[in-house]
């Protein structure tokens, strides 16, 4: 164990000396006068893919015709000496007319070799081979280049050709220093990985994979073809206010804050519905907004506490005219952002370019479920029906509540391929307009895809009289608990006495649309900057310098955080006294975490998939979301009784239990996991 310690100790060491050097080369480049962050400016000309497309259409042109060099029948040493002879040429005639670049970008490999050198430089657009030969660039610039660190910036003049082993390259002919590297990338063979690094570090996720920095490249050209989309409706698109005295348009606890000016407490909106409506009163007839919202809910692989969302509000169409507008719309982004119709998602093929399926949520629950609300009578035998089939309630709910949760339940993990899901209970859908031939059921639609929710859309209720008698039930709904409640609205029940036409209306979730487009597995992977718990505190698992501060050809490990566990007591896991035979029985493993999600319809629940070392997953919940969010846990290593016998909780079987410490600080109980070092394997036993 000493020698290990000892390990760590040097290779910490070995980073903190290699960042020093790096000062001092700044240092020594300030002091002759060379200081790169005195360049204010760059010429680029060509990104990388720029000049590979140019040199391509260039070589075609000019040397279009001319053949391979006929080797057959010569030896190896003849060989060799035919199609050196025939590159020569090629160069020759190619050179006589170079195409003249100056490219930007940072340096992600360099070889040094005597008087030439070769690096490799990453911009916008991919990444090129830049030949760097002292003769060219001259002597003391190429001293300086010799000197340069993997990360610096730099701009290259010069002219493209094709190496010998075919590969387009950039001949530089001069070499500019643009910005010094005072941190270590990550090492280049694995990049990096750790996920938790990759959302607090986007700056280094967009340096290291290629393949993170191209869905965020992806994600701008989505919203740039939804407003191209829109343009061709004639669309206007608006902007409304973030800071609100009252958070409406949807069901969602929001942010609050206080205005020091006004002396007033505002809250940050949860929808942009109620203000584009009037708009809409305002007769501006087709308005969009494309904007942030903020809910204060919790984190999961699809949700996180501000998203990007789009509202649209057209004036004398209905949701017929939404369901139109939004398959025509999905079906246009798919084919200018991917190329196709069809796509896959986590190696699922969804068609987008047939006509999407229409059901409406009575129809689904009696298809997944076998059940037929249409023959429920009332609330009461709704209850009933729930309590049949294990499904959580409030005491609250009325019947169309219990419809969304038994739709929740069967549904929505039914729904792989497009479907317009339609005629939602009017109890769930407080802004809809009612269906005249079932005044149960309102003129509603989810889009559903890949069993996720994409949209949401009404016939707008334009009715002030019913839409104030539906704020008053929601506000029953809030005195009753219900911190997810809308709130009566006064300014908007004047716009609507003022009058709104026959109106349609439609919210889309952008970041996962994002991610249906990209095939990408969280909503944290499409988000440049994710909500992350702050690294401050008991839940602090890394320092940022020294992160990114990983030496090549090393894995370094920086030292876990000490916790101050003085006042910590172990949970009672039992009795208050438990006799050793009982206490022995219990089997003490070590478990690793694949996943962690936040259970649904559970505001403490996490439920945690573990490798537990015998091949089969192994699931167990705990009540610790107020004091970790699901991805950070991902990866860990924790502690779990193993032999308990299973237990149901919000109808999932957990089997086991995580050990936790709590204690009490401030008056207030804190809790936290118990996590061992990775390098113990999952599966193994404590004593």
């Amino acid at each position: 164990m000493a020698n290990q310690n000892n390990n760590k100790g040097g290779q910490q060491q070995d980073v903190n000396q290699l960042l020093k050097v790096r000062r001092e080369k700044l240092q020594n480049l300030q002091e002759a006068g060379k200081d790169p962050f005195q360049i204010t400016k760059y010429n680029v000309t060509h990104h990388s893919s720029d000049v590979k497309e140019l040199y391509n259409a260039h070589e075609a042109e000019i040397l279009g015709d001319r053949k391979a060099p006929d080797v057959e029948g010569l030896d190896d040493a003849a060989k060799r000496e035919v199609i050196n002879n025939d590159y020569n040429e090629r160069r020759e005639i190619m050179d006589a007319k170079p195409i003249e670049v100056s490219i930007a970008g940072r340096m992600m490999f360099k070889r040094v070799m005597g008087k030439a050198s070769f690096c490799n430089i990453q911009d916008l657009k991919g990444n090129i081979q830049v030949y760097v030969a002292r003769d060219n660039v001259g002597e003391d610039s190429y001293a300086d280049f010799k000197k340069s660190d993997i990360g610096d910036i730099y701009g290259v003049k010069g002219f493209a050709f094709r190496t010998k082993t075919g590969e387009i390259s950039i001949h530089a002919e001069e070499i500019t220093l643009l910005s010094k590297s005072l941190q270590i990338l990550p090492e280049k063979f694995h990049g990096l990985t750790d996920t938790d690094t990759r959302y607090r570090q986007r700056y280094v996720d967009l340096i290291m994979n290629q393949e993170s920095k191209e869905v965020f490249i992806k994600r701008s050209q989505i919203l740039k073809e939804i407003r191209n989309f829109l343009a061709g409706r004639d669309f206007m698109e608006v902007e409304t206010p973030m800071l609100v005295s009252n958070a409406g348009g949807a069901a969602a606890r929001p942010f609050e804050t206080h205005y020091n000016a006004l002396n007033e407490d505002v809250k940050l909106r949860i929808s942009l519905e109620l203000y584009l409506k009037r708009l809409i009163v305002g007769g501006l007839e087709r308005v969009y907004e494309i904007g942030r919202v903020f809910r204060n809910e919790g984190v999961d692989t699809r949700h996180n506490p501000e998203f990007t969302l789009m509202e649209l509000y057209q004036a004398y169409t209905d949701y017929e005219g939404m369901m139109e507008l939004t398959e025509s719309m999905f079906r246009y982004l798919a084919e200018k952002v991917c190329g196709s119709t069809k796509i896959s998602y986590n190696g699922v093929e969804i068609d987008l370019g047939k006509p999407f399926a229409r059901m409406t949520m009575i129809d689904a629950i009696k298809k997944y479920a076998g059940v037929d609300f249409d023959q429920v009578p009332d609330d009461a035998a709704a209850k009933k029906l729930a309590d049949e089939h294990h499904i959580e309630y409030e005491e609250r709910h009325k019947k169309g509540d219990i419809v969304n949760l038994f739709f929740e339940e069967y549904c929505e993990k039914e729904l792989i391929q497009p479907t317009f899901i339609m005629d939602h209970p009017i109890e769930i859908s407080p802004l809809t307009k009612k269906k005249p031939s079932d005044p149960t059921k309102v003129e509603r639609f989810e889009l559903f895809c890949n069993t996720w929710e994409m949209c949401n859309a009404y016939s707008e209720l334009n009715d002030p009289i019913d839409q104030r008698e539906r704020f008053a039930a929601q506000d029953a709904n809030a005195a009753a608990g219900d911190d997810e409640a809308e709130h009566t609205d006064e300014d908007f029940l004047n716009a609507l006495e003022i009058g709104m036409p026959p109106t349609g209306g439609i919210g889309y979730g952008i970041d996962r649309l994002v991610m249906l487009l990209t095939d990408s597995q969280a909503i944290r992977d499409v988000l440049l900057f994710p909500t992350m718990k702050s690294l401050d505190g008991v839940n602090k698992k890394n320092d940022v310098n020294n992160t990114a501060s990983e030496a090549p050809e090393k894995n370094v490990k920086t030292e876990s955080e000490k916790i101050d566990f003085s006042k910590v007591k172990v949970e009672p896991l039992f009795e208050e006294f438990v006799d050793f035979d009982t206490f022995s029985k219990s089997d003490f493993r070590a478990v690793k975490v694949k996943e962690c999600v936040a259970v649904p319809k559970s505001k403490k629940l996490l439920q945690f998939t573990l490798d537990d070392g015998t091949g089969t997953d192994r699931t167990i919940l705990s009540g610790i979301h107020a004091y970790y969010e699901p991805e950070e846990l991902v990866g860990k290593t924790l502690i779990a009784i193993t032999n308990l016998p299973p237990r149901a909780m919000m109808g999932i079987d957990s089997c086991g239990m995580l050990l936790s410490a709590i204690h009490e600080e401030e008056g207030e109980e804190k809790l936290h996991l118990l996590m061992v070092d990775d390098h113990i394997p999952a599966g193994a036993k404590l004593y």
